[in-house]
């Protein structure tokens, strides 16, 4: 082997492709291994199979050769020295703050973390859940309101659900929304593009008058845009007297010291958690936090964490009444968002744990004290201010000398927000020191010396009027009042993670979620300084790096889905959806078709799909699907042909939601086209195509991309996720624009295509884990993982065929990067369902399959591309065993109501206890051989669902029930 190496050529030595070999799990011997079990010779004999070949490409991906880890890791570093990252005090919503270093390196850079999935296993999900519930309990506390949810995806996002909601609560006739005209210009924009589509009229206004108006509701801003704070109690109540429902978009740190939002009146708070501990990142990630009134809940977006009880009557935690909202309400949804932004609200509720109410209570005396001074000293000056009442902002009349002094601060490494031709804004954070203070003043020409105005502002009380001066008790609960040392902290997070499954332990086999490798290599870009302490609204020659690291990524993005456009600012699948149907409504008024709002979606269709459709203002049309799970042209063809004059479009997923490549694709495209509609095609199956085919090529006008699926980004354990859209040349002149920051080219003007998230690029700072990721793949190793996908699909479903029907395949007997195992006959023989066996794979140390959808009674299974042959197998081991203890059910060994599946999962608890059940201890926690060697213990047993939705409860339960 030595000699051998020592011949080979240097372009061998070098490696270039060796990423490739560590994110794909299979080696090329269990590769010919796995064709071999499926009777094939190799993987183009599985791909000629399964894709059909008038969709396959001609040509390979237009990507570079692949890069080794250290050589891409080295150009995104030279990208991010480009970056210049000033001391921001633009505020307008997103604040420097400190991560404290236990939870950067413990939750935001741990995959224990990061890696995990949506806790809809409740039972293998009870750390991130008692995270969760903290993260509710403390907007609850701060808010002053009954009931919080476990986030929402941006504060902007969470306004305009707070305007829907209002829409769905208020017993107003009226049809139109107040909005503060002092509410934060990105709010604004969000909330004007739903609003178009929902035919609500804007009314906008001095907060002070919004009582004056006759509306559903009203978004109110406190402390507003421009830094003051005012009692809105008045407004509040004379809104609510004539029938309207009231929203306050709000700031965690400010309602420490101020009034709640709640006690002056307010039925919603929302506002962003991003400046309790969580980076700027050009403007996301960060957790939108939501608070409404108990009576309220059922028409609430977004997760709602809810305490129940277990087997054993012990507490357990588990997401409350709207678990799957989207799959079963449809068009009827509150809302199309289906996850949230879990990781970035476990780190601000940890934020709250570790510095506790003291701590943060004195953090945001320190922001007050220092805006105090900053104010004090302008005024010293001669300078006027907007308001005097306020918390961290102000807004100083600069008249003729704004540019001046503008200048001043960016020379002197600040920048300050440009609110208009003779005003300037400035806000401070918990960063913010006293020589920054001093600085900032003599940007101003001020040179009152910080230490005297210190002590004149410290006499007077800060500027929070007495009345507005919060009086009751916020965070009381031990959880905020016990881990305040890091040895507390890290070990209460410690103690968090192992009550969780994520990646790090075991392959998560959820079909359409795509769970892989989130290589090391692509997270480690995330949390350095030059892409997570920017201002999203920075100066663009100051982002200099990030913009080429964007638009790097796009080209990459344009090379897979072979569209000329891509827009970055959707900040989730969800979201991406909205746009991608958004573009399509734009597109079809400025040829005056505004008739056009039919939407077609097959009844196969991923849930948010309708839930999308309605939120665009279209009326949705269900597309039959044949016994096969495939579209049925047929019925298509007459409905297409029906709402013809109406039609606007199609959403569809490919592969189909069942798991195949339907052959008929390109024909369902052209009847679409013929009948005048547009063709959306859902991304969430875009791991199947991936150097194969592509949107573009099959026939879609817009695609989503969802980045935490396909291109790496992790689940977060529900969130964070980015959706950016591609569109064709004639849909591009439609995507999302932004308000503040324009994101199309420096000459085009923002032309009214309003925002749909709240920053320009959404989630920017965690698109280097796609750039990184496509780097090192190269177009070769992206369309290897493609086949390998499919090759472990098919791997799989071929060996659990025999004991779990395969629900549908395509014509030559594949699946495409998924298959659903039918689990309807067992329920039929034994009673048994598919949730028994998700909590029996608890045992096996397993994650559960996808249960009961796209069809009711079944899992689908995607084993990607990152698990190897073993851990295929060890999977493939577990479900059959899991089919034999089934059998013993079926032959009567074992009762229907006591055997291993329906006691699952089993807990340390079960096996110390008095034993009475029909099978061994053994059989019941190590029921294979190497189950023992890394054994996953569920912490709680199956949860009582019923239960916690009959006596709703969500937020933080007493010590003592835990410890009971």
């Amino acid at each position: 082997m030595t000699d051998t190496l020592l011949s080979a050529p240097l372009a061998q030595l070098e490696q270039r492709d060796a990423f490739i070999h560590r994110h794909i799990g299979p080696n090329a011997d269990e590769i010919a291994q796995m064709c071999a079990a499926i009777g094939l010779p190799d993987v183009d004999a599985l791909i000629e199979q399964t894709v059909p070949a008038a969709i396959r490409l001609e040509a390979p991906l237009p990507l570079a050769e692949p890069q080794p880890e250290h050589v891409a890791l080295a150009a995104l570093r030279k990208l991010a020295e480009k970056n210049v990252v000033k001391r921001s005090m633009i505020g307008a919503g997103y604040y420097g703050t400190h991560t404290p270093a236990v939870i950067l390196r413990n939750v935001m850079e741990n995959p224990g973390w990061y890696t995990a999935y949506t806790p809809y296993q409740a039972e293998i999900a009870q750390g991130r859940l008692e995270a969760l519930l903290n993260y509710q309990q403390m907007v609850i506390d701060l808010t002053g309101l009954e009931l919080a949810n476990a986030s929402l995806l941006d504060e902007a996002t969470a306004a305009a659900e707070a305007m829907t909601m209002a829409r769905r609560v208020s017993k107003s006739k009226s049809n139109a929304f107040f909005v503060d005209a002092a509410t934060f210009p990105q709010t604004i924009d969000v909330v004007r593009t739903r609003a178009h589509f929902f035919g609500y009229e804007l009314v906008f206004g001095d907060a002070a008058s919004a009582g004056e108006h006759d509306v559903f509701g009203a978004l109110l801003q406190y402390p507003n845009a421009h830094g003051a704070v005012a009692d809105l109690a008045a407004p509040i109540a004379a809104l609510k007297a004539k029938g309207a429902v009231v929203a306050v978009a709000s700031d965690l740190m400010a309602l420490v010291l101020l009034k709640s939002p709640g006690s002056l009146g307010a039925d919603i708070a929302l506002g962003s958690a991003q400046r309790f501990g969580v980076p700027m990142g050009f403007g996301g990630p960060h957790a939108a936090f939501f608070a409404t009134r108990e009576a309220h809940v059922r028409s609430m977006p977004g997760r709602i964490i809810g305490v129940s009880k277990d087997a054993r009557g012990n507490t357990a935690l588990r997401m409350a009444l709207q678990t799957r909202e989207q799959h079963i309400r449809r068009e009827k949804a509150n809302s199309n968002i289906c996850t949230s932004q879990v990781l970035l609200a476990n780190m601000a509720g940890f934020y709250a744990v570790y510095h506790g109410q003291q701590g943060l209570k004195t953090i945001a005396a320190r922001i007050h004290r220092h805006a105090a001074i900053l104010a004090e000293g302008l005024r010293a000056a001669g300078f006027k201010l907007a308001s005097a009442s306020f918390f961290d902002t102000i807004e100083v009349d600069t008249g003729v000398h704004t540019a001046q002094i503008l200048t001043a601060a960016d020379t002197a490494g600040y920048n300050l927000r440009h609110a208009s031709a003779t005003s300037i804004g400035v806000s401070v954070d918990e960063t913010t020191t006293r020589e920054d203070i001093q600085t900032v003043l003599g940007c101003f020409g001020a040179t009152a010396n910080v230490d005297a105005l210190d002590v004149s502002v410290a006499q007077a009380g800060g500027a929070i009027p007495a009345g507005l001066l919060r009086t009751d008790a916020v965070l009381s609960h031990p959880v905020f009042n016990t881990h305040h040392t890091e040895h507390e902290m890290l070990r209460y997070l410690k103690k968090l993670q192992n009550r969780d499954l994520a990646l790090d332990h075991s392959m998560i086999s959820l079909g359409s979620c795509t769970m892989k490798l989130n290589a090391t290599s692509e997270m480690i870009p995330v949390t350095w300084p030059e892409f997570a302490n920017l201002h999203p609204f920075a100066p663009r020659e100051q982002a200099t790096g990030y913009l080429q690291m964007i638009e790097g990524l796009a080209d990459y993005l344009r090379a897979v889905t072979g569209f000329p456009a891509i827009c970055m600012q959707p900040n989730s699948g969800a979201q991406g959806e909205y746009a991608g149907l958004v573009a399509i409504a734009r597109y079809h008024a400025s040829r005056g078709d505004t008739q056009r709002k039919v939407c077609l979606i097959p009844r196969s269709a991923h849930g948010t799909n309708p839930a999308t459709a309605q939120m665009c203002g279209m009326k949705v049309v269900v597309v039959d699907c044949d016994e096969r799970g495939n579209v049925d042209v047929t019925d298509l063809k007459a409905k297409a042909a029906q709402h013809s004059n109406e039609l606007a479009a199609l959403m569809i997923t490919y592969p189909s939601t069942h798991g195949v490549f339907e052959e008929s694709i390109r024909e369902i495209c052209a009847v679409v086209h013929e009948n005048g509609g547009q063709v959306y095609m859902d991304g969430a199956n875009l791991n199947a195509q991936v150097g194969l085919t592509s949107p573009a090529s099959i026939g879609a006008d817009v695609s989503h991309m969802n980045l935490h699926k396909t291109f790496c980004i992790p689940h977060g354990g529900g969130g964070p996720g980015m959706g950016p859209i591609g569109l064709a040349a004639h849909l591009a002149p439609f995507m999302a624009d932004h308000v503040v920051a324009p994101t199309g080219e420096a000459e085009r003007e923002h032309k009214g295509q309003g925002a749909v998230s709240a920053a320009p690029f959404g989630s920017a700072s965690i698109l280097p884990i796609s750039w990184m990721y496509i780097a090192m793949m190269g177009g070769s190793g992206l369309k290897r993982a493609t086949e390998v996908a499919i090759l472990n699909a098919n791997y799989l479903a071929n060996r659990l065929g025999a004991h779990y029907p395969v629900l549908y395949t395509g014509s030559k007997g594949r699946v495409a990067h998924e298959c659903i195992l039918d689990i309807r006959p067992i329920k039929a023989a034994t009673g048994i369902t598919e949730v028994d066996i998700a909590k029996r794979l608890m045992d096996y140390g397993f994650h559960a399959p996808t249960m009961s959808f796209p069809v009711a009674g079944t899992i689908m299974v995607e084993p990607t591309e990152s698990e190897d042959l073993a851990e295929i197998d060890r999977f493939i081991d577990a479900m059959i065993a899991i089919r034999e203890e089934v059998r013993q059910i079926e032959n009567g060994t074992w009762g229907a109501d006591n055997n291993p599946l329906r006691n699952a999962p089993h807990t340390q608890a079960d096996v110390m206890g008095d034993w009475d059940r029909p099978y061994t201890r053994e059989q019941a926690v190590f029921p294979l051989a190497w189950v023992a060697e890394n054994k996953f213990w569920p912490s709680v047993n199956r949860i009582d669902d019923v239960h916690g939705d009959r006596n709703l409860f969500c937020a933080c339960v007493p010590m003592s029930d835990y410890a009971d």
